[in-house]
């Protein structure tokens, strides 16, 4: 009974969660328990921090390598549908990302967690927005394969919150905030107004998880003495993290704490590696 009052413990339970509506429901005990203090943060908590190579997830989608997964027109009845589906599965993924940095990383002060919690309050929200508008075309999620990116990053960083908040909600998530004006400019197109006003509200949250992870990012490199652009380009290139097409959202990232220089830096795209 003990775990169930312990926060990592609960989110930890949350994450390893495999069937969809179980975890969505999870995610909103969760919250609840927490605002009203029925869990709790312990400085010593009874669940150890494991490493996780699949976080909870149903059996389908079938998961591909990215360079496999089909680019469908959304002009196309199949290709709409494809298209959110990769939205959905997007911000399936930010559920388990969001309840991960509140399971692994410990000792942290509390706006860390209350922070994260919000986020994958929000992310389920997203995702139950996106699955409605996939079910009004006759399709589900796990209709269409999809790839593990977001989810093999999170492995990559589960050692350091540092590098974490660097290479997920700064450059990860950040892409969906450039991502999202080329999509609705497609949708427009086709007259989805439904979907633009979904995508309008994901945009918005979005803007506040990345800076969230930007906030973060600058304090641990403040605890360190790091510098903070120098140290964000530098972990792009050792973690061989993507890079920004072009055009970035310069809005969006300005509001989530990018900093001019680095837009600029990002633009001008990725450095050459200098020989050995």
């Amino acid at each position: 009974m003990l775990e169930h009052h312990d926060l990592h413990a609960r989110a930890y339970e949350a994450l390893m969660e495999p069937a969809l509506e179980p975890k969505l429901a999870g995610v909103d005990a969760l919250l609840a328990d927490w605002a009203s203090g029925a869990v709790k943060l312990r400085a010593e908590s009874a669940c150890p921090v494991r490493s996780v190579p699949d976080a909870g997830r149903p059996a389908r989608p079938e998961l591909i390598p990215h360079t496999e997964v089909p680019r469908r027109s959304p002009a196309t009845p199949e290709g709409f549908a494809a298209l959110l589906h990769a939205i959905a599965h997007i911000e399936f993924n930010a559920i388990n990302l969001a309840l991960d940095c509140v399971y692994r990383f410990r000792g942290l002060p509390r706006d860390f967690y209350a922070g994260w919690l919000q986020v994958a309050g929000e992310e389920a929200y997203h995702f139950g927005l996106v699955r409605a508008r996939l079910r009004s075309t006759g399709h589900d999620y796990g209709d269409f394969p999809a790839h593990r990116g977001l989810w093999d990053m999170a492995l990559k960083t589960e050692d350091d919150p540092l590098v974490r908040m660097a290479l997920v909600p700064r450059v990860l998530e950040a892409r969906g905030l450039d991502a999202t004006p080329p999509i609705v400019a497609r949708l427009k197109q086709i007259g989805d107004a439904e979907t633009i006003a979904v995508l309008d509200i994901i945009l918005r949250d979005e803007v506040g998880h990345v800076a969230l992870g930007d906030r973060w990012f600058r304090h641990f490199c403040r605890e360190r003495g790091w510098p903070e652009e120098e140290t964000y380009l530098a972990l792009m290139t050792d973690y061989e993290a993507p890079w920004p097409p072009k055009p970035l959202n310069v809005e969006a990232r300005l509001k989530a704490g990018f900093t001019p220089d680095e837009i600029r830096r990002l633009e001008g795209g990725r450095p050459r590696r200098q020989p050995a």
